[in-house]
């Protein structure tokens, strides 16, 4: 063979190894109608991986060629992962190796059982392991918890943290963010209160239930501090309604009004039957309802009555004789409504 040959033969397989390496690592290598993220779970494989991309990745053979060549099986990362519509194979490998923080959000949950399952849908650990880690009584002990009190430690937010993130490293990123929280004006605060960072919370769950309006959560925060103040119970019907699911074992038990019977169950979180602030939150309440009762309104009233004038709002009582009407202005509407 001429030197003229060779050449033209060195030349074309030239051609060919770029045409090769152009489409495996600039070519879209996606079966995608939209970017997806996937997650590889802890302790996952090379094979694991595979399996997990094989729905997304249209030729995992180039996929392989560009894992191999970057040293990408050696090397497997938990978490979550972008795969972007069009993504070549070298760029699949790329964004492999990328964890994208998850945007957590909870609010409004109404126990710890409750919680867990949000989070388990958001990051890796499972409810068991999470409730477990939540629960385990080295950390309740050291942080001043218990079972019923730890839940206060959870402030409704958004978090952005990693999927693949531990259960003990999710608590300690929790207690941190409890503990920015209460600041010194804070505990301050719920001193002159005569209360703890944890009873406000559980005080505040009750503020929480009782009112979505902000306007008036400090007004209702000052009935149930002039009630602890005078040694009255709080008499607060979410907590009656909170103590019937949790013997009933049901919290999807929808209870639209709180009846003699009702009132008669033998819980702590009675608080017709028990006097003080109940053993723990009875709800996750809104940070609004936290401040609403470390501020709250400086009034006489003692009593107040969801308003049958203006839906959504209480009027308020400082007498029982005053009170009495109010109420009895309710149960009629009650009544015309249906509502047993």
């Amino acid at each position: 063979m001429n030197r003229k040959k060779i050449i033209r033969v060195l030349a074309a397989v030239a051609i060919l190894v770029v045409i090769v390496i152009y489409i495996k690592f600039f070519t879209s290598n996606t079966q995608l109608a939209k970017d997806e993220f996937v997650e590889i779970p802890t302790g996952s494989t090379y094979e694991d991986v595979e399996k997990i991309l094989s729905p997304l990745v249209k030729n995992m053979d180039d996929f392989e060629f560009i894992a191999k060549l970057r040293k990408y099986p050696e090397n497997v990362k938990a978490g979550r992962f972008l795969i972007k519509k069009g993504m070549s194979a070298f760029q699949q490998v790329a964004a492999m190796r990328r964890n994208v923080p998850v945007k957590l959000a909870f609010n409004n949950q109404e126990r710890l059982e409750n919680l867990v399952e949000r989070l388990s849908s958001q990051i890796e650990p499972d409810t068991t392991e999470l409730l477990a880690t939540f629960r385990n009584p080295e950390f309740l002990r050291k942080n001043g918890f218990t079972d019923e009190t730890v839940f206060a430690m959870f402030l409704p937010n958004t978090y952005e943290v990693y999927w693949n993130i531990s259960a003990e490293k999710f608590r300690g990123r929790m207690l941190d963010e409890y503990n920015k929280f209460w600041t010194k004006e804070r505990i301050a605060k719920a001193g002159e209160l005569n209360l703890t960072p944890v009873q406000v919370i559980a005080l505040a769950s009750i503020v929480h239930k009782e009112s979505v309006k902000k306007s008036e959560r400090p007004t209702i925060a000052g009935v149930y501090l002039n009630r602890l103040k005078q040694g009255t119970p709080l008499q607060a019907d979410p907590t009656v309604i909170y103590a019937v699911k949790l013997k009933n074992n049901d919290f999807n038990q929808v209870i639209k009004r709180v009846t003699g019977n009702y009132l008669n169950v033998d819980s702590p979180y009675n608080t017709y039957k028990y006097e003080g602030i109940p053993p723990g939150p009875i709800a996750m309440p809104d940070v609004d309802a936290i401040d609403a009762v470390l501020n709250p309104e400086k009034h006489d009233y003692i009593y107040f009555c969801a308003s049958v004038e203006k839906f959504g709002y209480h009027v308020f009582a400082t007498t029982y004789e005053q009170h009495q009407v109010n109420a009895k202005k309710y149960a009629d509407w009650l009544n015309a409504q249906g509502i047993n």
